[in-house]
């Protein structure tokens, strides 16, 4: 990642998921074999849970909430690298898709949605 508002994001992002007992297993994941598919930046586990996580930071909400600026595209993408996560962990668990949302301020603003990708 090269944008600062959006490292600072997801070190927030990461944060929040410890203290709420997330074990933090990638960041910033690509395929290890070099395919174009996407990127997932945060893959933790909850419990029995894999959960492939989506960052939006944003500085102010100027031009709208972070969470929004997931589409459908976005959704493929994270959809494709997690196949592949899977695949190359041999994961037969449960799997989560999330999306955190941060506000950047002050005191910042991170509001996690649980299964907000399907």
């Amino acid at each position: 990642m090269n944008h600062p508002v959006g490292e600072r994001g997801e070190d927030e992002a990461v944060d929040f998921l410890k203290r709420n007992h997330f074990t933090i297993l990638e960041r910033n994941w690509k395929n290890r074999a070099g395919r174009s598919i996407g990127e997932i930046d945060i893959i933790a586990k909850e419990g029995g849970d894999i959960v492939f996580i989506e960052v939006k930071t944003r500085s102010s909400a100027d031009y709208g909430q972070p969470e929004e600026f997931v589409d459908l595209a976005k959704a493929r993408m994270i959809f494709a690298a997690a196949e592949e996560f899977i695949f190359s962990t041999d994961w037969q668990g449960h799997v989560r898709f999330d999306v955190i949302s941060v506000k950047l301020g002050t005191q910042p603003e991170i509001v996690h949605f649980e299964d907000a990708i399907n």
